[in-house]
């Protein structure tokens, strides 16, 4: 005993070295070459292959269906009734604005990392660190699986609304009901959602492309039912249910609300990004079917909230099968019943989509060893992680049959939510690291290019090398450079010596790399990105006089280890006091609204220490490393993406956090 006091004793403790490992083993990261060696030859990083069979548009599918199912037949008409009223359109335009600043980081950190599944958790491992990615990973399960059940939910919500409620009275005058969790309202133990979400997992274990090609079909049929309730849905609107106050009935506090919710219908581009390894070219098709499914869903929501809201006053809309019965309260039953073929589809498609990527997350997290391994077994007939999908839909099902969807919408939002924040995080954080610290990134994108390239190369570099002149020749008065090209700035000694010097060959490591251009060979100053350029236009001959005053870092400035610490402090400090400012406009407000003088203050000092810290980041010099998508605006985007989701974080109700954290510490 006295041997074990002793060796706890604080001052025998190597505290330095215990911290030490105590980091490494938390930030420890998962390197890219593993990725790059295993998608050469085949097979994933965890020794298994996925089959890589979809397309742009499949992926765009995927993601349209995933979102457009409940947050149209659901979301629309639950947040209309009890949060926001006919504001429901100010509230998924909102969360739109929210879901776009965070795609566009979600679709560079695609382009960082291509050809991985895992979507967020695999980006964070290759660059942040295990810790962070085990949270996020671990998060995105919570996500895919109360989204699975809240599909299973609807579902089964809107076939009782299609029998009259006799499926629910049944099950409870026969089985009894349940006290919905933190609500408390009734509900009763749902077999039907139950038994659908066990269905559905049967069909995606099956295979991806028996999966995909039944989610196109139900898209399909989808669509057709979205036309057809924008023009039915006109012969039936009446401008009264916006007149005298009725367009926001709970003000711009249940707008908010109400955004923090709809954001639950926008996590398609979420799952686009899980299919890494089994798109084509999820190079390019990622970020295009993330861009192209928010616009989708966003056309769809806006639309549907007009007619639904324009149909019925919002206190009579009911908030299981909303757009059924705002046909059936005008008498238009063939409507409503093709309404049901619709919402059946999109449901389902729903459903579809959120079980789909939730076994790929616990596949990539188990063959990390981060879960249990058992989990990370692809069968070699589907080509699919069997295990994990069984697993995933077992508890998905029994979640769905216990618990009451309004709880399960409002869950998943946080998850989500949080995710997205910490993904706006890192993509902050990449950006003005040194090269070295990006653990190849460089080298990953383009290996494979460069691979093809080198033989034609070579051959070029002989044939100059053997012709009788060289091009330098025909120009014997114009200036030539080391190599003898044409007018284009000296590379120095690291320049090729024969033949014509490979421009795509110039990496981030190269001395003077961002001086040239690496496709046209001019200077980077006459090619620099569009805002620049339509800076300079606006601003003139002061644009690089602010830039001085400013303190921006130049064109040859370059990430150091310094500078990347001091954004990471940066960055971390961001996040700290952006939490602080969105949760004292929230409590606070009626504070605030007083106009009480140490409050106003305290405001003030949130938005200039905010506004200091993007000054200090936009002080740093930025990773030269130009990839094929980046997110526009950095800082300003990653940092506004987090102030939005945070804040719509913190909108969300107490009894969801509780179980949120109660997740959490599960998860450790």
């Amino acid at each position: 005993m006295s041997g074990l006091v002793g060796k706890l004793d604080p001052r025998r403790i190597q505290w330095g070295s215990t911290w030490n490992t105590f980091a490494s083993r938390v930030l420890r990261t998962k390197p890219v070459e593993s990725m790059l060696d295993s998608a050469m030859s085949g097979t994933s990083s965890h020794g298994t292959r996925l089959a890589r069979v979809l397309s742009t548009v499949d992926l765009v599918s995927l993601g349209v269906g995933s979102c457009v199912g409940t947050g149209m037949y659901v979301v629309s008409g639950l947040v209309a009734k009890e949060m926001a009223g006919p504001g429901v359109i100010v509230s998924f335009i909102i969360a739109a604005v929210a879901s776009i600043l965070s795609g566009v980081c979600y679709a560079e950190f695609g382009v960082r990392v291509p050809k991985t599944t895992g979507s967020a958790y695999t980006y964070s491992y290759v660059t942040v660190g295990e810790c962070v990615a085990f949270f996020i990973g671990w998060n995105l399960i919570l996500e895919y699986l109360i989204g699975t059940a809240a599909g299973a939910s609807a579902l089964s919500s809107m076939a009782d609304s299609l029998a009259n409620h006799s499926i629910s009275n049944f099950m409870i005058s026969h089985i009894g009901a349940l006290h919905g969790l933190g609500k408390g309202e009734q509900s009763y133990p749902d077999l039907l959602a139950l038994l659908i979400a066990l269905l559905v997992t049967v069909i995606v274990a099956l295979g991806v492309k028996n999966s995909v090609g039944f989610n196109n079909a139900l898209n399909v049929i989808n669509l057709i039912v979205w036309v057809f309730m924008m023009i039915a849905g006109l012969f039936f609107v009446n401008g009264e249910n916006w007149d005298e106050g009725r367009f926001l009935p709970f003000g711009w506090s249940g707008v908010m609300q109400g955004a923090a919710t709809c954001f639950y219908a926008f996590i398609g581009f979420d799952i686009i990004a899980t299919t890494g390894e089994e798109a084509k070219s999820p190079n390019t098709s990622i970020p295009y079917a993330i861009t192209a499914s928010l616009i989708t869903c966003l056309t769809a929501y806006v639309s549907v909230s007009v007619i639904l809201t324009l149909m019925v006053p919002y206190n009579e809309i009911d908030a299981d099968a909303p757009l059924m019965e705002m046909f059936a309260m005008h008498g238009c039953m063939f409507a409503k019943y093709i309404v049901a073929v619709g919402s059946i589809a999109g449901l389902t498609v729903s459903l579809l989509g959120s079980l789909f990527p939730m076994p790929r997350v616990i596949y990539a997290m188990a063959g990390d060893g981060l879960l249990f391994k058992f989990l990370a077994h692809v069968s070699s007939y589907t080509e699919t992680p069997v295990v994990a999908c069984v697993v995933s839909g077992f508890l998905a099902s029994l979640l769905s049959l216990l618990v009451s969807l309004r709880d399960l919408i409002e869950m998943m939002s946080i998850g989500t939510l949080l995710a997205y924040t910490l993904v706006s995080l890192c993509v902050l954080l990449l950006r003005y690291q040194p090269e070295g610290d990006i653990h190849g990134f460089v080298n990953f994108l383009s290996e494979e290019q460069n691979k093809k390239r080198k033989e034609g190369v070579l051959a070029e570099c002989e044939k100059d090398a053997c012709s009788p002149t060289s091009e330098a020749d025909d120009y014997g008065g114009l200036p030539t450079n080391t190599c003898g090209a044409k007018n284009l700035p000296s590379l120095g000694d690291n320049e090729m010596l024969i033949g014509k010097p490979d421009k795509n060959a110039y990496t981030a490591s190269h001395p003077n790399y961002g001086t040239v251009d690496m496709t046209t060979g001019i200077e980077a100053e006459e090619s620099e990105g569009g805002m620049s350029r339509r800076l300079k236009k606006l601003i003139g001959p002061r644009y690089y006089t602010l830039r001085i005053r400013l303190g921006l870092p130049g064109k040859m400035d370059r990430p150091t280890p310094t500078t990347g610490k001091t954004v990471t402090v940066c960055v971390l400090l961001l996040f700290v006091f952006i939490f602080a400012f969105c949760s004292f406009i929230i409590f606070g407000a009626s504070t605030i609204g007083e106009g009480r003088w140490w409050a106003l203050l305290l405001l003030i000092f949130f938005i200039l220490v905010i506004a200091l810290l993007i000054v200090i980041i936009l002080q740093q010099p930025e990773n030269p490393k130009r990839l094929p998508y980046m997110a526009p605006c950095v800082p300003f985007v990653p940092a506004s993406a987090m102030l939005v989701n945070i804040y719509l974080m913190l909108k969300l109700s107490a009894i969801t956090w509780i179980r949120f954290s109660i997740w959490c510490l599960v998860g450790k």
